[in-house]
C-alpha cells in the first residue's frame, strides 16, 4: 500500500482501470484515475461515455459481469475495496457508502410503500421494531424537508412528484447514516426550482452530518457553484482537478471546450461552439 493510499480520506482511489470485455475487443472504460474524497463536495463532470458512472460504480464494485477492475489503491477508510469479498461489500453498500441515482422512478420499488422502502434500509443491527423504525423513517422524511412526512410514509412511488421521490431516495440513502454518499446526476430530472431545493437539503446534510460527497453532473455552472473541488473526466481519464470557484478558469483545452459550448442567457451567438478534440488527450 502506498503512502498516498495509507492517507486519512475517506475515500482514496489511485490508478483505477475498468476494462469491459465485449465479443470484439476490451473497452477501457476507466484508464489510471486518482482522486480522495474527504468530508467535502468533490463534483465531477464530463460528456456521457467519460467515465462518470463507471468510476462511481466501480467504487461500490457494482460493475457488469464482464468488467475487469484493477488499482493501486482503492480504499475507502480502513477497508481496501478491491480486495474486499461480496460479503464485506454487502457490508459497506448502503450503509458505509450510499448512492442516489438519476431517477426515482427506475430505483423505488412500485408496489411497496415508500415508508417500508427507507425503514428496510436501516441495518438490521441498528433496528429497535417496527415502531421505531417507523419514527425513525418518518423523522429522516422531516430532514429531507417534507412537509408531510406521514402521508408521504404511507404512499406508494407513483403518488409523489419527481422532487418528492428524490428526497425520499435521499432519505432512504442517508438513514444508514453513511459517511460517503454518490449522488450520480440527482437533479437532472427536475425543474429549476425542485433542483435548487434538493441542491440546498444536500448542501445541509453533508454540512451538518460531516458526509463526504461525489457528485457526478453534466452541469459545470452547477458544479461551480456547488462544490468544494471538480475532476473533469475525458475517455476515462481525469484531464483537470481545480477548486470549484475557478472551474471557469480552467486551464485545459477539454474543460475550456465544455465551457465554450454552454449557452449564456443574456449572450447572443449565431452558433454554439463546437467541441474539437485532440487525439493527445487520450494519452493524458
Amino acid at each position: 500500500m502506498t503512502a498516498e493510499c495509507a492517507g486519512k480520506a475517506l475515500l482514496r482511489v489511485e490508478d483505477l482501470h475498468v476494462r469491459i470485455r465485449t465479443p470484439h475487443r476490451i473497452v477501457a472504460a476507466v484508464r489510471g484515475v486518482s482522486f480522495a474524497v474527504g468530508r467535502e463536495k468533490v463534483g465531477i463532470a464530463g460528456e456521457s461515455g467519460s467515465g462518470k458512472s463507471m468510476t462511481a460504480r466501480a467504487v461500490l464494485r457494482l460493475l457488469p459481469a464482464r468488467a475487469e477492475l484493477s488499482a493501486t489503491c482503492l480504499r475507502f477508510q480502513e477497508l481496501d475495496l478491491a480486495a474486499a469479498s461480496e460479503r464485506e461489500m454487502l457490508r459497506v453498500r448502503g450503509r458505509r457508502i450510499s448512492m442516489v441515482m438519476q431517477d426515482p422512478r427506475y430505483s423505488l420499488d412500485p408496489v411497496m410503500r415508500v415508508g417500508e422502502q427507507i425503514a428496510e434500509a436501516i441495518p438490521r443491527e441498528k433496528r429497535a421494531g417496527r415502531a421505531a423504525a417507523r419514527a425513525r423513517a418518518m423523522a429522516m422524511l422531516e430532514a429531507v424537508h417534507i412537509r408531510d412526512p406521514a402521508r408521504v410514509y404511507d404512499a406508494y412511488p407513483h403518488q409523489l412528484s419527481g422532487g418528492m421521490g428524490q428526497r425520499v431516495m435521499i432519505a432512504m440513502m442517508l438513514i444508514a447514516e453513511p459517511a460517503l454518499l454518490i449522488a450520480d446526476e440527482p437533479t437532472s430530472a427536475l425543474d429549476v426550482t425542485v433542483r435548487l431545493q434538493v441542491l440546498a437539503i444536500l448542501d445541509e446534510l453533508v454540512t451538518t452530518r460531516g458526509l463526504g460527497l461525489m457528485f457526478i453532473s453534466h452541469d459545470l455552472n452547477l458544479l461551480a457553484s456547488f462544490c468544494d473541488r471538480v475532476l473533469v473526466m475525458y475517455a476515462g481519464r481525469i484531464v483537470e482537478e481545480c477548486r470549484a470557484s475557478e472551474l471557469h478558469e480552467a486551464r485545459h483545452p477539454y474543460t475550456r471546450g465544455l465551457l465554450a459550448s454552454m449557452p449564456r442567457i443574456g449572450e447572443r451567438r449565431e452558433t454554439l461552439t463546437v467541441l474539437e478534440r485532440d487525439p493527445a488527450w487520450l494519452e493524458g
